[in-house]
């Protein structure tokens, strides 16, 4: 770790810690509106006065008695066990509207002694749910210093920062008095605990007495905490319901004292107005399916002109290229490798950035927990529950992060499954692809003069993924074998205009992402695919050239024509020719050509691969400088009929809704199930069905 101070930054999940996090360090973080966005930690630097400071952002977390993966995490660096972090200060963000609830956690870090400071967020909200705290006097009552804050508007971080700084400079006191006398709930085993390990305070030995098992100790203090357990006979249970019981009825105290709310059956808030609508049990259903409507609509509308505007950059840029260099090598990668790579990269920026800007303003405003509010009934008969929307709508976005935020999910089984079944969801590596396939073959149709035929295509794309992913689990929930109780428990965040600066933040986050990390991908392979099409073995390559000459000699006045067949010759015989010809056999009976084939080959590294790959392509066989859709238009079989036929490309775009096609994926799944079955079993199922169904739909269509 970083030297220096070492802060741990601590609160209830959708208490607003994520916002704190980027007010303080400058870090641009993404923020959601819902339980759960903080997943791992994050660290961010920060200058306290003379003291160079590492703020660690943990998981949310409701008490010290973790059930989730997440919170485990959390729960191991506040008690010091945690080998790679440690927390020197503990920076603890609370709900004003909600402070019964956030108290209980800050009690017991209070009981750990170890310095804290309280932030209280969401006091806008308590204002206008008629809540009016005491500071001075909550401070004097907990024993720490309190402040208020608004990580917006950026009001209170000075203050905050001053309480950190006195903190800091101000030496613990190890002896101060607990909010409730620890010892009381198991004074023997506290004590023969304490007597071999003195430097632990009351609270953290009785957690060491609970938690030692999952905590990463040596086996000597394992064996120890194990036979004073045994002695003592320390019963956990009774134990734990005591410790919530005294604290409660400690809070309700300080709450008596310090906090006046108004009375309960007072009128119903906005939001409980608003989830009467959003919620019903009809109507919200409709509004659901309405939303989701609009976000694929938007994705094609919106991002119509620009993405022209970028193409006709690309193709002007070629053509310039094209008559001012000369006819050599590196003329040749710098116009169809590196330019042609690029071409597949920037176009799609509209698209992701569009989409990625709506998802976030669902997450923003409170609707997304809502959404998975809506979809538990349905997730409980395929084998999840609620909380798996969340994963699988991220799964939008990218699989990786969705697939590490399952690990909010309790229920052993419902993860896994959840795991299992989130890459159906089609992710915004797939948007290029669906993106050129539905422009080549289904026209650009508006009916009742808003409706897209293309974003109807675009949204049955991501319907099936969906229904495919649900499929999936209620088969998968046969086969296996985890018998564990499920229960379903959703905070409600409030409803809350959208912060369009952190819809702005995201969307730019998310496009330099595509850019640097899916877009190095992408020129990699672009530039290896260049050299793979431009050259081949010398015999066939050389029997190409002969030909060419031959034909130029006996009919100079076609020798348009003759180029056009030599590029293509040229392709055919060069490295991925080869390649691309002996897989052929295999994806020719759903409708794919050898050129398709090295595409879903290379795409496998990244599914937007695949648009690269044909610019690639089709740039080193043709020699016009039109634009990639242009080409894909024109591309003919042997037979004369198009390449990307309704059938072909539709078998294609279902392929990619199906198919595991994500190293990175597989990866992640191994790391989270700790196992390369399940991602082995995942990518064969996955890839299986692709095939059959790509198939079926271009048998049926052919």
């Amino acid at each position: 770790m970083k030297p220096g101070i070492h802060i741990a930054l601590v609160g209830n999940p959708n208490c607003g810690k994520s916002s704190l996090f980027n007010a303080l360090t400058g870090m641009n973080q993404k923020v959601g509106n819902f339980p759960g966005v903080t997943v791992d930690k994050k660290t961010g630097d920060l200058l306290l006065g003379k003291h160079p400071s590492t703020l660690i952002d943990l998981p949310g977390t409701y008490s010290f008695y973790p059930k989730r993966e997440d919170e485990w995490v959390a729960y191991k660096v506040l008690m010091g066990v945690d080998p790679e972090m440690h927390s020197d200060v503990i920076l603890l963000v609370a709900d004003a509207s909600n402070l019964k609830r956030n108290l209980l956690f800050c009690s017991q870090i209070i009981d750990l002694k170890i310095p804290v400071v309280l932030a209280l967020t969401m006091n806008d909200l308590a204002t206008k749910k008629g809540i009016k705290i005491d500071i001075m006097g909550l401070q004097k009552e907990l024993g720490i210093p309190v402040v208020a804050v608004d990580a917006r508007k950026g009001k209170g971080l000075q203050e905050l920062k001053a309480a950190l700084i006195g903190i800091i400079e101000t030496p613990r006191v190890r002896n101060a008095d607990s909010f409730i006398d620890n010892k009381k709930l198991a004074p023997e085993a506290i004590d023969a605990f304490k007597t071999m390990y003195p430097t632990h305070s009351d609270y953290a030995a009785l957690h060491y007495l609970m938690h030692h098992e999952a905590f990463p100790l040596e086996q000597e203090m394992q064996e120890n905490i194990e036979q004073i357990e045994i002695a003592q006979n320390f019963n956990h249970t009774k134990t734990q319901a005591q410790e919530i019981l005294q604290r409660y009825s400690h809070i309700q105290d300080i709450m008596k004292a310090n906090v006046t709310e108004p009375d309960p059956s007072a009128k119903k808030k906005r939001t409980d107005r608003l989830d009467n609508i959003f919620l019903h049990r009809v109507g919200g259903y409709a509004i659901l399916f309405s939303v989701l409507f609009i976000l694929f609509q938007s994705v094609f509308w919106m991002a119509k002109y620009p993405m022209e505007g970028i193409e006709w950059i690309f193709t002007s840029l070629t053509t310039y290229l094209n008559t001012i260099l000369p006819n050599a090598w590196w003329e040749d990668l710098l116009v169809n490798g590196v330019i042609a790579g690029l071409g597949g990269i920037f176009v799609f920026i509209p698209q992701i950035m569009i989409l990625f800007g709506l998802i976030t303003l669902l997450e923003d405003t409170g609707y997304m927990a809502r959404i998975s509010f809506l979809s538990d009934k349905l997730m409980r008969k395929v084998g999840l529950n609620g909380k798996s929307v969340m994963p699988m709508i991220s799964g939008f976005a990218c699989a990786v992060p969705a697939i590490m935020s399952a690990r909010n999910i309790e229920n052993k089984k419902e993860r896994l499954l959840t795991i299992l079944v989130t890459p159906f969801m089609s992710c915004s590596a797939r948007l290029p692809v669906y993106t050129i396939l539905i422009s080549l073959v289904i026209d650009n149709k508006i009916y009742f003069g808003f409706l897209s035929l293309q974003g109807l295509v675009m949204m049955g794309l991501y319907v099936l993924g969906i229904v495919m992913a649900l499929l999936a689990s209620f088969i998968l929930k046969l086969f296996i074998k985890i018998k564990e109780k499920s229960y379903f428990i959703l905070e409600l965040p409030v409803y809350r205009a959208p912060r369009w600066g952190n819809v702005g933040m995201t969307m730019i986050q998310k496009a330099k992402i595509f850019v640097t990390d899916a877009g190095k991908v992408i020129m990699v392979i672009s530039v290896l695919l260049w050299f793979l099409s431009s050259y081949g073995p010398a015999d066939g390559m050389k029997i190409v050239e002969q030909n060419r000459a031959q034909q130029l000699i006996a009919a100079p006045q076609q020798a348009q024509k003759i180029e056009k067949v030599y590029h293509t010759q040229k392709l055919e015989n060069s490295y991925a020719g080869i390649l691309g010809k002996t897989i052929e056999p295999a994806i020719a009976p759903l409708g794919f050509d050898w050129k398709m084939g090295i595409a879903i080959i290379t795409s496998f590294a990244a599914r937007e691969v695949f648009v690269g790959t044909m610019a690639t392509l089709y740039s080193v066989e043709a020699e016009d400088n039109s634009s990639l859709t242009q080409k894909l238009k024109e591309a003919k079989r042997s037979n004369g009929l198009p390449v990307y036929s309704l059938a072909a490309a539709i078998s294609l775009m279902i392929f990619y809704v199906l198919a595991m096609q994500c190293m990175s994926t597989l990866a992640v799944v191994k790391r989270e199930t700790g196992t390369w079955k399940w991602p082995t079993i995942q990518f064969f199922m996955m890839t299986g069905l692709a095939y059959i169904m790509s198939l079926l739909v271009y048998t049926l269509l052919g």
